[in-house]
C-alpha cells in the first residue's frame, strides 16, 4: 500500500522535497546520545524541519495522505509532547483543509499537576472509542510512541496505526508493531548507505 501511495506523482514530489529538507537542515553525522539513552553516530533533529513552514506543510500533507491510505477509519491524531506537537498540528490542519478533519490530541510526559491530573489534552470531539493514529518524529526504541499508545488506551481511545517521519531501524518498529502497524516516511537508509 505505502509503495503505491509514495509512487503517486504529487506525493513522490512532496516526499522528495521533505527528504531534501531533512538532509539539509536536520541530519548530522556525529556522536550523540539519543533520548533512548543509546549512543549513535548520526542524529536527525526532525523539529528543525517540522517547525519550518515548508517542512510543517509537507509533513502535514504526507501524514494526511498516509492516514487516508492506511487508516481511513482514524478520526484523530496525537502523540507524545514535544516531538509530536508540530506533526499533530500540521496534520490536523491539512486534514481539515482537505475536507476530512482529524482532530488533535497531545500526550503529556507526566500527568497534569493540577486540575484533572490527566495525561491527554484533546479537542472536544475526541471521545472514548475514537480511532486514533499515534505519531512520532523519529523512532529508535519506540519508547515515545509506546508511552503515547499506553496513555491513549488508558483514556479510552482506540489506536489503529502509528506514523513516523523517520525509522532509525534500531528495534522501535518491532516494539510498536507489537501493538499497532507502523508506517514511516523514511528510514535510516534514506540518510546513510
Amino acid at each position: 500500500m505505502r509503495d503505491a501511495l509514495f509512487a503517486q506523482p504529487a506525493i513522490a514530489r512532496q516526499r522528495e522535497r521533505l527528504l531534501e529538507l531533512l538532509r539539509d537542515m536536520a541530519f548530522e553525522e556525529r556522536d550523540v546520545i539519543l533520548a533512548s539513552g543509546q549512543r549513535s553516530n548520526f542524529y536527525i533533529d526532525c523539529r528543525k524541519v517540522s517547525l519550518d513552514a515548508e517542512g510543517h506543510f509537507l509533513i502535514g500533507q504526507l501524514f494526511r495522505a498516509v492516514i487516508d491510505d492506511v487508516a481511513p477509519e482514524a478520526r484523530a491524531i496525537g502523540g507524545l509532547t514535544m516531538g509530536a506537537d508540530p506533526l499533530v498540528s500540521a496534520t490536523s490542519l491539512i486534514s481539515f483543509l482537505a475536507g476530512r478533519p482529524l482532530d488533535a490530541f497531545l500526550v503529556r510526559k507526566e500527568a497534569k499537576g493540577h486540575g484533572t491530573g490527566k495525561y491527554i489534552e484533546a479537542g472536544g470531539r475526541i471521545t472514548s472509542g475514537t480511532p486514533v493514529v499515534i505519531v512520532e518524529d523519529t523512532v529508535t526504541t519506540g519508547g515515545s510512541a509506546l508511552k503515547a499508545l499506553e496513555h491513549a488506551r488508558a483514556a479510552g481511545l482506540r489506536p489503529v496505526h502509528a506514523l513516523a517521519v523517520v525509522d532509525r531501524l534500531e528495534g522501535g518498529r518491532e516494539a510498536i508493531e507489537a501493538h499497532v502497524p507502523l508506517t514511516a516516511l523514511f528510514t535510516r537508509k534514506d540518510f546513510l548507505p
